[in-house]
């Protein structure tokens, strides 16, 4: 195997890694967020005393669920996506397409990155109401989600590149067991 091919097995080792911590994060979120719904629901109607505070730390669950569960997504390429046209072109075509798109993805990320660290750098003055934690653990989401789809997408399109000869496009519908029944 060569270096460069142990190189990438190494790094792509990393990012499951990373991968699997954003989903298991997103996970433990998403049981604080029905359990502090629980409790909103208890205290409503058993005590009579709703917890003001659940409305303000479900949202920032929310972000996190959603953003780290959004860039566990890109890593795993398993996000919605139209490809009647790519899937039309010759093969050559497709891989250019194939690597384009993930070019534009981890551009996108690395916007939505810099972008959003002007929102954390401005949030540490300001308080969430009802938690008093700084605004930016909200905005430090997005900034999360921005540098993960940059690394997971520039990840990928850098590993298609150096191996654009040995890679082959997926085929439309291959992991469709109604598919493979029927051949």
């Amino acid at each position: 195997m060569s270096s460069r091919r142990a190189v990438l097995n190494w790094i792509e080792k990393v990012l499951g890694a990373v991968e699997k911590l954003c989903i298991f994060i997103a996970s433990i979120s998403l049981v604080i967020l029905i359990v502090t719904y629980f409790w909103l629901a208890f205290g409503r109607k058993v005590l009579n005393d709703s917890p003001t505070w659940v409305e303000q730390l479900s949202f920032v669950l929310i972000c996190y669920i959603v953003f780290l569960g959004a860039a566990a997504g890109v890593r795993n390429n398993t996000h919605l996506g139209v490809t009647v046209f790519r899937d039309m072109m010759p093969v050559m075509i497709q891989k250019v397409l194939i690597v384009s798109i993930d070019l534009i993805v981890a551009a996108f990320g690395l916007v939505m990155m810099v972008s959003s660290w002007r929102w954390v750098a401005f949030g540490w003055d300001s308080l969430i109401p009802m938690l008093d934690v700084p605004e930016s653990i909200r905005s430090a989401a997005i900034c999360i989600f921005g540098g993960l789809i940059f690394i997971f997408a520039g990840m990928r399109a850098i590993s298609r590149i150096l191996t654009f000869s040995t890679w082959l496009p997926e085929e439309p519908f291959s992991n469709d067991p109604i598919e493979t029944e029927n051949l």
